[in-house]
This record gives structure tokens, C-alpha cells and sequence, in this order.
């Protein structure tokens, strides 16, 4: 048996034994490096439902990789790329040019008058793979032991606040970004003194029981308001839930309303992306977009290094 296949079998162990009532570990890979194996969240459920052929996440995955010297200008409605500029020339521009170049874009394609187009900045500096990638193996144990789908883990950590100790401008913090209220409410202690949301192992905690208690149930109760069969492993469904942890559930409803009938909980999804009520705007619409977009790009990120990858449901029989 080659090294490599022993170290991950051995990695993968654990995991398989702590996972019997689930089928989380068909969806974990054990990635080589060195000597050291990590145990994460792999991308082929949201390649198998062809997420990653949509342009939303595409257009995100660009972002994610662009420096902040430089802006996308694209299409509002679709994230369709109009051009690349640098960000200087183009806030060196008045806004009457700006307008006129977007009105310009709008008659080059056809497109409505109320039609955004937006110019959107790269932002690699805050997506560091690099520095948020040894975060991931710890937070899918951790879900995993405290009962949780541990792709929510993997997810948050990629978004929210990756591989940094960051406070948001409303006050979440940590690395799973909770407010103080909701970690306060999930067992935290938050005062002037301590801050239990700065600990990886109880703030993991915490967001877990918020996801559970929660964001989990009451996605599920939205889905089935609309009509739609639950699923709770279908990325669908996953991205709803998000979008609750985000948004929170009357927001997330209010959206879900606003759409109307759906045929699917993937056409709930796209529309989600489109669609804004309540407090549900552009920074709502997004949130599932980016968590597509940063499990691609982890893939192709992991393909590219060329280390040995296993799936932990094969490895193991």
C-alpha cells in the first residue's frame, strides 16, 4: 500500500466512525501534504448539480482572485463581465462619464434602463485560501463532533472572515462571525473582559447550535412553505440554510415570498440572487453566490498543486 493511500485511510478513520448516522463523509476528501493529511469538504456535489457552470459563482470566483487595483464591470442581473479597468482610471472619472459609460453598456446590450451595472473591486486581499485553509480541517471536525453538517463550517469559515481575527462594522466577530447577542444566546460569554467568540473551538460551537437550533430548522420550514421537498445534504438547501445564518429567517422568507411559486429548491436559489425584501439586498443575494465560489475556486486551488487527494467514502471499505 502506497504512503500516501495509508496516511489518509488512517486520517479518514475517524471521521467514517463518528459519521455512521450521516452520509457527510461521501463528501470528504483527505488532502496530502507532506506528512500531514487534512480532512475536508470536497466540491463534487456542487459540481455534480452543475453549480459551478453558472455565472454568478464564476463571476465571484474572479473576484476572489483579482487584485484590489482592479474592477469588473459587469451586468447586474446576470454578472456578466463588460471589462476589466484598473481602479484608478476609473474613479479618476467624473460621474457624468461614468453614467454615460453605463448607459452605454445598458444600449450595447439591449438592456433595460433600471438595469444595474455595477463595478465591482477584486478583493484577494480578503479571500487568503492560503491563510484560512489550515482553519478548514479543524472546523469540519468540529461540526462533525457537536452533530452538524460540516459543510456549513467549511463554508463559513471560507466567506466570512478568512483566516482572520476581523470585528465587522456591526459588531460579529471571530471566526465564525457571530454578533454578541447570538453568541451570548448559544452559550458564549461576551462582556468587556472575555470574548469567547476569539476561541476557534467555542465560537465553532456556537455557530454550530445557531445552525442547528435555527437556521437549519427554519429554512427547512420556509422550503416547505414553498412547496419544495427537503433534502437537507442538497446544495439547494445548504445555500438556503446560509442565507438564513446571514440574512436570518424573516428576511430569508420575505424573499422566498416576494418570488412567488418555484419548481425547484435550485430555481429558489437563482432567483434568491435576484431578488430583494425585507432587508434581503445586494449583500443578502450574494451570500450563497460567494459560497459556491469559494468551494470552486478551493477545488481548482487543491487540483492545481497537484497533491494527492482521496475520497474518504472510498478509501475506507
Amino acid at each position: 500500500m502506497k504512503r500516501n493511500t495509508l496516511l489518509a485511510i488512517l486520517a479518514c478513520i475517524p471521521v467514517i466512525a463518528s459519521s455512521q448516522n450521516s452520509n457527510w463523509e461521501k463528501e470528504m476528501i483527505a488532502v496530502t501534504e507532506g506528512t500531514s493529511e487534512h480532512i475536508i469538504m470536497g466540491a463534487a456535489g456542487i459540481q455534480a448539480a452543475q453549480w459551478d457552470q453558472l455565472q454568478h459563482p464564476k463571476f465571484w470566483q474572479q473576484i476572489m482572485i483579482l487584485s484590489p487595483d482592479s474592477v469588473l464591470i459587469n451586468v447586474g442581473s446576470t454578472r456578466q463581465i463588460i471589462a476589466k479597468m484598473s481602479n484608478k482610471d476609473w474613479h479618476t472619472q467624473t460621474e457624468a462619464q461614468k453614467t454615460i459609460f453605463k448607459d452605454s453598456v445598458r444600449t450595447l446590450l439591449g438592456l433595460k434602463a433600471d438595469e444595474r451595472i455595477n463595478v465591482t473591486t477584486g478583493k484577494n486581499d480578503f479571500y487568503r485560501f492560503d491563510l484560512v485553509f489550515e482553519s478548514l480541517p479543524k472546523g469540519v471536525s468540529a461540526f462533525e463532533g457537536f452533530g452538524v453538517d460540516p459543510w456549513y463550517a467549511q463554508s463559513i469559515l471560507l466567506i466570512e472572515s478568512p483566516g482572520r481575527m476581523q470585528k465587522s462594522s456591526v459588531g460579529a466577530y471571530g471566526p465564525f462571525q457571530l454578533m454578541p447577542a447570538v453568541a451570548r444566546s448559544m452559550g458564549l460569554t461576551v462582556n468587556r473582559s472575555v470574548d469567547e467568540r476569539k476561541d476557534f473551538m467555542r465560537s465553532a460551537y456556537a455557530a454550530s447550535q445557531l445552525l442547528k437550533r435555527i437556521c437549519i430548522p427554519s429554512a427547512k420550514g420556509i422550503a416547505e412553505s414553498a412547496g419544495l421537498v427537503v433534502d437537507e445534504q442538497s446544495i439547494w438547501f445548504r445555500l438556503l440554510t446560509m442565507h438564513v445564518y446571514h440574512a436570518g429567517a424573516l428576511n430569508v422568507k420575505a424573499v422566498v415570498n416576494a418570488i412567488g411559486p418555484v419548481s425547484s429548491g435550485e430555481e429558489l436559489i437563482q432567483k434568491m440572487w435576484v431578488t430583494s425584501a425585507a432587508s434581503f439586498g445586494n449583500a443578502s443575494q450574494n451570500y450563497s453566490q460567494l459560497a459556491l465560489a469559494a468551494h470552486i475556486q478551493l477545488n481548482q486551488i487543491i487540483q492545481r498543486k497537484g497533491v494527492p487527494v482521496y475520497s474518504c467514502s472510498t478509501i475506507v471499505e
